[in-house]
């Protein structure tokens, strides 16, 4: 993983200069004025763990599973947003760990947490790294020190359970692995996020994760059957029947919690059988509005393939529903809606059926091209930011849900907040997830940088935060909370509903190491 950007360094490319014209002619973006630092130019803070507790984790892991050398503490500074992103580029290393700690078992994660409590040293879960809303940064105040916890070492499928559809795995599985162990008994998960070739399954769980083909799958917590949980108190294993009317889900207390309740060392997943058939196809609508009349048709009904979304104008015209056709504009695009089914004899037959509802509600048929490709580059999106912000681009993602009746609103409001706060950028968006009774907005912003570009985005995103809110929206569909929308969601869900969180948090980790400062503010500053 790239530590300045995503993913594979190999596949990170410049812009095409006719893209790099077009953004200025649109947009006005030029060159930054700063060049990137590079790798040792990273400013990183002194390690401030005392030498018995680095021992002490140590003895707990083995010597060599606790790392302070500086290539480990800058691979695990922050997460992939862009004020992340950006603030690496600068050289900025200031909310670096003061060490790695890389357990090897629910036991160790058990006494890691029990020397870091004693200690009073944070305490912030690593999977893949992969957050956006700020989820690996914790707060030193009132801390001794700060370490990630890395799970990689636990990356085994434990047990298949072939009769019942269930997989024990462990959470420091990257998804492909996942699937290439699956794959092995024929099965599947079917979760395929965008941060689905470096993203972990604790990760998934902790953040509850919709991947692209949800519509089909379902969400990463519809998944989730059961887990073990490592907490400064103790062990929760929760989850022993499909359903259960015994008091209120645990599961969904840890679900979401993004590790500031517990660290997941175990999952229990619902899988499926690998399809034997992929079908991708794209359908063309001659309005945002008229196209998503038609998803809600087919949520309704029923008729439902396993991936579905839908581009605006302005994202269809840029080509970002086909990575391979960035910039190829077209004036008269319409609206791109991608299909895609997976499966076994089923597949004809529900093709057959959203083909007659498309078709009967304006939508033209343009064939596999648009859905193959769609496919095809499906996961290179992060990739072209990295190349926009090399460029002197601001480009960020923003995501929300809400029922139909009102998403036309939140659609709009979100579109003029961002105009509002950034002068005229880019703003592009498309229906990610669809349900009976609503759906899923993802933006995507891009804007010429200013001399203070984490700045620039972070003024839009306060703004955009209360507009989202104000609108009837959800802070977050599939993106979680961290702390960038800490204070919204703690609008969304009221006063009391941040006391329940806060309480929870007081009886599994009293003393507040879990990564502080993430989904839930302490009720008053640490001392």
């Amino acid at each position: 993983m790239l530590w300045s950007g995503w993913g594979d360094p190999a596949k990170a490319a410049d812009l095409p200069e006719p893209i790099r014209k077009l953004l200025h002619e649109m947009l006005g973006v030029r060159p930054p004025r700063d060049r990137a630092a590079d790798f040792g130019e990273v400013r990183l803070p002194a390690v401030a763990l005392s030498p018995p507790v680095l021992t002490e984790l140590r003895g707990v892991v083995g010597a060599d599973h606790v790392r302070f050398d500086d290539d480990a503490r800058i691979r695990h500074t922050r997460g992939k947003s862009t004020p992340d992103l950006l603030r690496m580029r600068a050289g900025d290393g200031s909310d670096a760990p003061d060490a790695v700690v890389l357990p090897g078992s629910h036991d160790e994660v058990l006494a890691v947490l029990a020397t870091c409590a004693a200690h009073r040293v944070a305490v912030v879960p690593f999977g893949g790294g992969t957050s956006v809303v700020g989820g690996l940064v914790a707060t030193r105040q009132g801390f001794t020190g700060v370490v990630a916890l890395d799970l990689a070492r636990l990356n085994r499928l434990v047990a298949v359970d072939g009769e019942s559809m269930v997989a024990e795995l462990e959470p420091g599985l990257r998804a492909p692995q996942a699937e290439q162990l699956l794959a092995g008994h024929g099965l599947t998960l079917g979760h395929f996020p965008q941060s689905f070739e470096y993203a972990t399954l604790g990760g998934f769980a902790a953040a509850r994760s919709s991947g692209q083909a949800s519509a089909g799958y379902g969400r990463f917590d519809d998944m989730v059957v059961g887990m073990t949980v490592a907490t400064p108190r103790g062990t929760l294993d929760l989850g022993r029947a499909p359903r259960s009317a015994a008091g209120p889900d645990l599961r969904q207390v840890i679900l979401g919690s993004e590790g500031a309740f517990g660290v997941i060392t175990s999952l229990r997943l619902r899988v499926r059988r690998a399809p034997a058939e992929r079908v991708y196809e794209g359908w063309r609508f001659e309005s945002f509005a008229a196209g998503s009349a038609a998803l809600r048709h087919l949520a309704q009904e029923g008729a439902v393939p396993t991936v579905l979304r839908l581009s605006d104008e302005t994202e269809t015209m840029i080509g970002l529903a086909r990575p391979g056709e960035i910039g190829a504009l077209s004036a008269d695009a319409g609206c791109l809606a991608v299909a895609g089914y997976e499966g076994f004899s089923e597949v004809p037959a529900l093709r057959e059926r959203v083909a007659a509802v498309a078709s009967g509600l304006g939508g033209v048929y343009l064939g596999p091209d648009p859905g193959e490709s769609w496919a095809h580059g499906r996961y290179s999106a992060p990739y072209l930011r990295d190349s926009l912000l090399a460029a002197g681009a601001t480009v960020e993602t923003l995501e929300t849900a809400g029922f139909w009746s009102n998403l036309p609103r939140l659609y709009e409001a979100v579109r003029l907040s961002l105009r509002a706060s950034l002068g005229s950028p880019l703003v592009m968006c498309h229906v990610s997830h669809v349900y009976g009774t609503g759906a899923s907005l993802y933006f995507t912003v891009v804007v010429a940088q200013t001399d203070d570009p984490v700045g620039q985005w972070e003024a839009a995103k306060r703004s955009v935060n209360e507009t989202i809110v104000g609108a009837g929206g959800t802070i977050s569909h599939h993106h979680g909370v961290g702390r960038d929308h800490r204070e919204a969601h703690a609008v969304e869900i009221g006063d009391l509903g941040v006391e329940i969180l806060r309480g929870i948090k007081d009886r599994l980790d009293p003393e507040g190491i879990l990564n502080p400062g993430v989904l839930v503010a302490p009720e008053r500053p640490v001392s």
